[in-house]
This record gives C-alpha cells, structure tokens and sequence, in this order.
C-alpha cells in the first residue's frame, strides 16, 4: 500500500501576462505626437503674442500721409479704416423713449433734397409754439438726428426762410477748421471772426463736410485738440472766473478732460454777440443756469421778443456740456466720450467708437464697463430718472403757458408796459429756465437733481409771474 504525502497541495500561481512590444511602441509614438503639438500650440501662441504687441505697436498703416489741411474723412479712413467706419454709421437713425428720431420720409423740392427728415418736436408738443412765438424755432424744430445729418439739417431747416441766420451757425454744424485757416491766412481765431460775419448762404460755400476728424484731432499726432476758438474763449472766462488766468485748453487741459472737451465744443448754450454776430459762450459767471442769467442780465441780452406777451426772452441752445458738469458722471472724472463713444477692441488694438450715439443703444460697453447690475436695470433706472424729468418738464411747460397766456389777456384789456414789466421778467426767468432743460439732450440724465431744481423753479417763476399780474393797482 502506497503511502500518501503529507505535505499541503500549494498551486504555483501563473506569471503576469508579459506586455506586449506593440503597446510600449505606441506610448512613445503618442508622446512624441503630443509633445509635437504642445510645441507648435506653443509656437502659435508665442507668434500670435508676437502680431498683437506690433498691432499694438503700430496702430494704424500710413496708407496716406495727413496734413493740417486734410479736411476730408474719407481720406483720414484710409489710415484709420476701424474708426471710420463707426463714423459712418451715426446715420442710422435709432430713437430712445426720450430721445433721437424717427426715419420720415418727405417727397424731395429744389429748395429742400433731402428725403428723409426726423419728426417734428413742434407736433409733438404744440405748446412749445407758444412757447417760442415769434422766433424761428416755432417755425421748424424737429428731434436730433446723428452727426452725419448736422449740416444738411442746418442748411436746409425752414428756420432758414423765416429769419436771417448770420455765419455764426457754421461753427457747430460743419467741419469749420478748414474754412477758419483759409479765412484767416492760417489764423483760426482771424478765419472764426471772419466767418462769423457772412450771411449764412456764403458762410456755407466754405464748408463741406459735417464735423470731421480733423476737428478734434492732431493730423500727425493724431491727439485730441479743441479748434473752436469760442470754446477757447469759454474755457479762458470760466477758469479765470475760479481763479485760474490765462487759461490755454489745449496746453493745459489733461488728457481725460479733452475727451470731454473736443464735444463741449458744440455742444453748449451760446449767444451772438454784437453786430459781428460772434460767437460766444456765457461763462465768464460760472457754467450753471444761474450763472448764465446773470451774465445774460449783466449784458442786457434778449433773443426776441415774444410775440404774444411783448417779452424780451431768451432761447437756451443745447447746454450739454453745462448740464453734465453739473452731474455725478462728471464729479466722478467721466468724460463724454467714456459714454457716448465708449472704447471697443479689435483684435490687440483698443480703439474709441466714432459711431456717437446714446449709451442706452449700447448698454454693453457704455455703462457695464462701470455698473455691474443687468442691462435691463441699467435701462430701468435711466428711463426712470427721464420719465421724471419729462412729467416735471410738462408741469414747467403748462406753467409757463398760463403765464403767457395771462400776459397777453392782460394786455389785450390794455394794461400799461409798466403794469406787465415785473410779469415779463418772470416770463423771460421761466421760459429760460424750462428750455435749458428742453434743449438739452439728455432729458435730465446728465444731472438729474439738478434738472429738476431748474424746472422747480420754472414752474415758481410762472406763478410768481401770475401773482404779479393779480397786484396790478384797481384800473390798470
């Protein structure tokens, strides 16, 4: 009998499977290939670094070379095409709730070729008529159209036929900067003067194009500059006004203040000074509606005299730049620019939009850039402030409207100039007041509270105009 093992049963465990030559190929050739790529990801991006520093670099191709004579935009976009292009699109006609125009088609005349016009104010709000009787602007006034409209819309308003318009009206309606060194041999402030003093009719025979690159920026340096010598003028009062002498803007002005100023340059209350019908700015007493009244009283100005009241009264322009002077953006060292033109990129280059329009059809990259909240609150809170403004701006408006009309009844019964001196001059205070406001295109934006202090006391000079009429001695 065979004797059995006492040793336990242990089975010998298999070898690990060997891997298999094929696969260790292919970790080396997938390492190679990734490595391969990392080095040209690598080198693409290095050279893409590479482009965008020399765009950065070199802004712009001298494509042509730009004089100081260089008066069409058309030629300046040959080298600054990107900037060009948005100048063109300020055609585009886009209303707001408070503002910009509708597209209204007319049937083209001789005296009038343009085909599409925005719609008239005067429609809109019968009461300015009355507002402005006897002057031009109750004859035509419509809402505002883009830069590429502003000298056609000057040249061919029905202003024009109703009233003699001097020269004077060239400086902020065309590109002027050409026509005041050709006038002057050289010498804008002598060409300014010199324009000044022509009939509208020839005064435009000197221009040619709406406001142009050339009015805001150096040819060769391409820096911001201020070339209206008015604005210069302003500038020098107001600043010696706070102390400042021989204020010189474009020397002594910063960087972030030309971005407001190259716009404040038209965009301003104004008057025409003395037979020369020059044009001037009246800052010399500080840049607020107070301020200008004043400067106004101190010079004995009027603009007309209302043909219903017999008021001698005043017509404020569009005091953008007063108004927002007087707001937060401005305390806060915003410029116009940083809004309206608000700064985009194309590729490595950072560049401003020439396509000035509100910030409100540009939320995006006009006010997020600052505000963080959604672009529909953004819109809310604007569109609220206006709504005020504008429901404020009818209460003023029905105010001044009564005053009128009392002055005028007042007058048919026969009341002495004497017996109505104290209402007119609230009539002239009111209406000024109220159209610093109508006129000025933000529809309170630029400084809310401020606008409505100014409409406030519209609407208090009104009534005091009333009351003054109710104390007339029995009998007058």
């Amino acid at each position: 009998m065979s004797e059995e093992s006492t040793e336990p049963n242990v089975e010998t465990p298999e070898p690990p499977p060997r891997k298999p030559r094929l696969f260790g190929l292919r970790m080396v050739v997938l390492i190679a290939f990734v490595s391969f790529a990392a080095a040209i990801l690598g080198l693409a991006l290095l050279t893409n670094i590479m482009e965008r520093k020399q765009e950065a670099r070199n802004p712009f191709f001298r494509v042509v070379e730009l004089t100081d004579d260089t008066e069409d935009p058309a030629v300046w976009g040959k080298n600054f095409p990107l900037q060009y292009d948005s100048y063109l699109r300020t055609v585009d006609q886009q209303r707001t709730r408070f503002g910009g125009s509708e597209a209204i088609h007319r049937t083209p005349t001789g005296a009038d070729p343009r085909s599409v016009v925005a719609q008239s104010r005067l429609e809109e709000d019968p009461r300015l008529k009355t507002m402005w009787d006897g002057y031009a602007f109750a004859v035509d006034f419509r809402e505002e159209r883009g830069h590429a409209f502003m000298l056609d819309d000057q040249t061919f308003t029905e202003r024009q036929r109703v009233t003699a318009q001097p020269g004077t009206c060239i400086n902020c309606h065309a590109s002027a900067y050409s026509a005041y060194k050709k006038l002057g041999n050289g010498d804008i402030t002598a060409g300014f003067h010199a324009l000044n003093k022509m009939p509208y009719a020839e005064a435009r025979t000197h221009v040619s194009h709406p406001v142009s690159c050339i009015d805001c920026h150096d040819s060769q340096s391409m820096q911001l500059r201020v070339t209206r010598p008015a604005f210069m003028e302003g500038m020098k009062a107001l600043k010696a006004s706070q102390g400042i002498a021989d204020f010189d803007v474009n020397r002594d002005a910063t960087r972030q203040e030309m971005r407001t100023y190259v716009c404040g340059q038209c965009h301003v209350e104004y008057y025409f000074k003395g037979p020369e019908k020059t044009l001037t700015y009246p800052w010399s007493k500080g840049l607020r509606v107070d301020n200008i009244l004043a400067y106004y009283a101190e010079m004995d100005h009027k603009d007309w005299t209302h043909a219903r009241s017999g008021a001698n009264v005043l017509k404020a322009q569009h005091p953008e730049f007063e108004m927002f002077n007087q707001g937060i953006h401005a305390r806060a060292g915003v410029s116009c620019a940083d809004c309206h033109m608000p700064y985009t990129r194309e590729g490595a280059m950072k560049i401003s939009s020439h396509h000035v329009r509100s910030p409100l059809l540009n939320i995006n990259i006009s006010c997020q850039t600052c505000h963080k909240a959604t672009e529909d609150e953004l819109k809310f809170r604007v569109e609220t402030i206006q709504q005020r403004t504008f429901d404020l701006r009818g209460v003023a408006m029905d105010a001044l409207v009564d005053l009128i009309n009392d002055i005028s009844a007042a007058r048919t019964k026969g009341a002495a100039d004497n017996d109505l001196s104290a209402a007119r001059d609230y009539q002239k205070k009111a209406q000024f007041y109220l159209d610093f406001v109508e006129a000025e295109n933000s529809m309170g934006f630029h400084a809310p509270q401020e606008a409505a202090r100014i409409l406030g006391e519209s609407i208090n000079f009104s009534r005091l105009g009333q009351a003054s009429l109710r104390t007339r001695p029995p009998g007058s």
